[in-house]
């Protein structure tokens, strides 16, 4: 079987490179041959939400619809078309059409609500050409759609009943327990810039912590310097090279989210991310992470203020706890996200749309 696989990012672009990428060494193992086209190239991806670099962005995104329309043109030659997210970045199914036209099954997989009016949340402008109803369309148009949870499958079976949970995996092997240092006690966050404005819903408990205790907040990824009044604040740019790192170099991670339909969308990566490497988390209880934190056993959730202070607190303060909820956490990732127990699950799904 060939696999066309159509995504929006080269590897530094996190939801390709966990939800496709990773799965293809099983995929070399079954015996599968794939091509693997990204929209926006490494440079593109740099610059993305750069808000002084247009001209640039509107040139790498000529490029990306003429490799686009290339891709389009080979078509004929695989068996399968995987898209993840997105075939082209605005405007209706056009190119999702052309491959369904072309008799071609289509497997879509999305772990994010991009079927949302308000998809976007960050950059309004990109927001203003994106056309989240052509998600209804591509879904009923695909063999097989692949989501990450439960909310995202209550939408797409609307559309189409052959809907698969393939949550977003990790691999355990190279995500592995951090090792201990000596070290001043660290809180982390690990993310992207798009989802750092949700680091304000715990300012203020940041705050009222650093009154009592001696900590660092690291903050990487965030795409600029976080500054809040009274806390130890270290900012450092997200590079691939060092994610593991960044992730095992911390004590205890933080997982804000909004109550609102877009996070409740969310696959919830970044505290399996935490989970993986040992590292206990406290997290928002919205959408999938009220699936996978049980709380004071694997994680902890907060839902106010308060909660968000005190469980922080009991973490800072007992290194057993953190031991505890870490090593619970990480069990947890090994049974149920871990990449060798789902990688079965996401073949299956491509070898019977490719029947």
């Amino acid at each position: 079987m060939k696999i066309l696989f159509l995504v929006p990012y080269p590897t530094e672009g996190p939801s390709n490179r966990f939800r496709v990428e990773q799965y293809l060494p099983h995929l070399n193992q079954a015996g599968y041959q794939y091509t693997v086209r990204p929209f926006w190239t490494k440079n593109a991806y740099r610059i993305l939400y750069d808000k002084k670099v247009y001209f640039k962005k509107l040139f790498y995104f000529f490029v990306g619809t003429l490799g686009r329309i290339k891709d389009i043109l080979s078509v004929a030659r695989y068996d399968v078309v995987f898209i993840h997210r997105e075939a082209y970045p605005i405007g209706p199914p056009f190119f999702e059409w052309l491959i369904y036209v072309l008799k071609k099954p289509i497997i879509f997989d999305f772990d994010d609500a991009i079927f949302l009016q308000n998809y976007n949340p960050v950059n309004r402008f990109y927001r203003f050409f994106k056309f989240p109803l052509k998600i209804n369309r591509v879904v009923q148009m695909s063999s097989a759609i692949i989501v990450a949870n439960n909310f995202l499958k209550e939408y797409a079976e609307k559309y189409n009943k052959s809907v698969f949970i393939i949550p977003t995996a990790i691999d355990t092997d190279i995500f592995s327990i951090n090792k201990k240092v000596d070290r001043q006690l660290t809180i982390g966050w690990v993310g992207s810039q798009t989802a750092s404005p949700y680091l304000e819903l715990i300012f203020d408990a940041m705050q009222k912590l650093s009154q009592r205790y001696d900590f660092i907040l690291k903050i990487v990824g965030a795409g600029c310097k976080i500054y809040i009044p009274g806390v130890k604040v270290e900012n450092k740019k997200w590079n691939l090279e060092n994610e593991i790192e960044d992730f095992q170099s911390i004590d205890i991670g933080v997982y804000p989210l909004p109550d609102n339909l877009w996070a409740r969308g969310k696959a919830a990566f970044k505290a399996i991310q935490y989970m993986a490497v040992g590292v206990p988390v406290v997290a928002s209880p919205v959408g999938m992470t009220k699936e996978l934190i049980q709380d004071g056993i694997n994680g902890f959730l907060a839902n106010s203020n308060e909660e968000w202070i005190k469980k922080l607190a009991d973490l800072i303060e007992d290194e057993a706890l953190r031991k505890k909820i870490g090593f619970n956490g990480r069990n947890t990732v090994e049974e149920k996200f871990s990449l060798n127990i789902n990688a079965p699950k996401y073949l299956e799904v491509i070898k019977k749309a490719g029947i």
